[in-house]
């Protein structure tokens, strides 16, 4: 072992030169804001994090209230530069992570937002989506690689043009602007005060890098532009959307007064491309898991995009500086961790998420009961926007114990989902899956996701991955990090999970699975989907 940990030290002596600095990264999440400090061998030195209220002023409605957002982003930033007692000159760049297709509109005068944010989550736009035609889907398709869906930021961005008084009026005159997180985060930081300039958009700079652009409807994925007849589609002026830029380059400084003043951003990226970085998923046919709010799942396809037959989403995993653009299929799951919270926060079954594993190790199976999380319809693979949420096989012999396991069982039975229909379109079947996000320390059920793929489940050393790739990526425009073999050797292993049960067992557990999904189908009626 000595002898493997003096190689590997070798090999990084190449690429790993000393370095007087650290990263700093923002991850923008769905339930919560975080900021760690990363050092040059990719080790967390600080961290610092804060939930924000999550708003549902209607059945399918979510939003979030973007300058909370803002507040905990600069705050969670000045504590972690505090907690790692570091000077703002000691941090050599920041990288910034979000959450995808979460959508803000903002005036560029006042820099107030409009509306609240509209999360990923959101199912109202459903009316907007199915007056697609079935011609303009296609074209949607063929150009985005998405599927038509309330799910993408496209449909958002309409919505609000649609339902807040004066503001498509506005948009035309060229007053407002739009951008998921990631955009309204740069727009903010890289502002100066009315007070040092007598104008609070001085300086702001309007952009969102090609990953999170790649989930919008509106980017061509050739091209990597902003797709003129898609936003004529939509409705959409194009003088509202940001510049596209790379995952990893400068993009501008902090010029809000506190200790991250100055430190260039020069890494953006979409959560899970961002996960997908960090667990250094570099390689065609390499894949990762997220367990968050929802699971996603990503599999590097390569220089260029393929099309899934199969339900999945084509998308850009990152492209780096003025190299190509790499690619990637995804399979999206909307609700697996905020699935624990529900029992949580809702149902009160336990006081803290991390309490389910031993309510559920409590008893020896589910009880016949299956949990399908459908509370904002099923994204991929099925993509049932009018499916609903339903507790199935219940008998009086079922606990809240047994619901707890049939709780954390769904989340594996949905990444199988994803995974198959994955193994599908590449042709190759999933060898082995690395992991990572808030649910991974859960060991019942890492280990049932091992039973359920019939491969080994690999948990990286450092659970947030999603911080450390947007760290890589601003690192790596600056030199601070060498290459992406480096980023490679970077890479951690914890513990890795193997399958431990038969081909039987685990397949008929799934057939009881699948029999519940389909239960949930065309329970939503459509005004429910798309009301005011």
């Amino acid at each position: 072992m000595d002898k493997m940990a003096n190689q590997l030290a070798g090999h990084l002596a190449k690429f790993t030169k000393p370095h007087r600095g650290f990263v700093l990264s923002i991850d923008q999440g769905t339930t919560s804001t975080r900021a760690m400090i990363f050092d040059a061998r990719g080790q967390v030195v600080s961290t610092s994090q804060l939930e924000h209220r999550q708003i549902f002023p209607q059945p399918g409605w979510v939003e979030h209230d973007p300058e909370e957002i803002l507040r905990h982003t600069r705050r969670v930033m000045a504590d972690a530069i505090a907690v790692a007692d570091l000077p703002s000159d000691e941090i050599a760049c920041l990288g910034i992570t979000n959450q995808r297709e979460t959508t803000v509109m903002w005036d560029r005068t006042t820099g107030k937002p409009v509306y609240n944010a509209i999360v990923w989550q959101d199912t109202r736009t459903d009316k907007i989506v199915n007056s697609l035609d079935e011609e303009t889907k296609k074209l949607f398709q063929e150009r985005t690689g998405l599927p038509a869906s309330t799910y993408f930021s496209g449909p958002k961005i309409r919505w609000i043009l649609d339902h807040v008084d004066g503001v498509r009026e506005r948009a035309e005159r060229g007053e407002l602007a739009v951008g998921t997180i990631d955009s309204w985060l740069v727009w903010e930081l890289t502002r100066r005060s009315r007070r040092q300039h007598g104008s609070i958009n001085k300086g702001a700079k309007h952009v969102t890098d090609v990953t999170n652009a790649s989930r919008t409807m509106l980017m061509d994925l050739r091209t990597q532009k902003w797709d003129p007849e898609l936003c004529e589609a939509l409705g959409i002026p194009m003088s509202l959307l940001p510049e596209i830029v790379s995952s990893s380059e400068v993009v501008g400084a902090v010029r809000r007064s506190g200790p991250a003043y100055g430190v260039l951003i020069s890494g953006i990226m979409g959560d899970q491309q961002a996960a997908t970085f960090g667990q250094a998923c570099l390689r065609p046919g390499e894949a990762k898991n997220t367990y968050g709010t929802g699971n996603f799942l990503l599999l590097n396809t390569g220089a260029e995009p393929q099309t899934s037959e199969h339900g999945l989403i084509t998308t850009v995993a990152y492209r780096l500086g003025n190299q190509p653009a790499v690619f990637a299929l995804e399979g999206s799951i909307a609700v697996t961790g905020s699935l624990v919270q529900w029992l949580r926060d809702n149902l009160g079954f336990f006081h803290s998420a991390d309490d389910i594993e031993e309510l559920a190790r409590s008893v020896e199976d589910n009880g016949g009961c299956y949990v399908v999380p459908a509370f904002s319809g099923l994204l991929a693979p099925r993509w049932r926007p009018e499916a609903r949420g339903a507790i199935v096989g219940l008998t009086r012999y079922v606990t809240k114990a047994h619901i707890a396991r049939a709780a954390l069982e769904s989340t594996a039975f949905q990444t199988r989902e994803v995974v198959e229909a994955m193994n599908k379109d590449s042709g190759v079947p999933l060898k082995a899956l690395k992991v990572d996000g808030g649910m991974v320390p859960n060991t019942l059920l890492m280990q049932f996701q091992a039973d359920q793929l019939g491969v080994p489940v690999t948990v990286s050393q450092i659970a947030e991955t999603t911080a450390l790739g947007a760290a890589y990526a601003a690192g790596l425009s600056v030199g601070f990090f060498s290459g992406i073999e480096e980023i490679r050797l970077l890479w951690r292993e914890r513990v890795t999970y193997k399958p431990g049960v038969s081909d039987q067992e685990r397949n008929e557990a799934f057939r009881q699975w699948n029999r519940a999904v389909e239960r949930t189908y065309d329970w939503a009626e459509e005004d429910s989907l798309g009301q005011r």
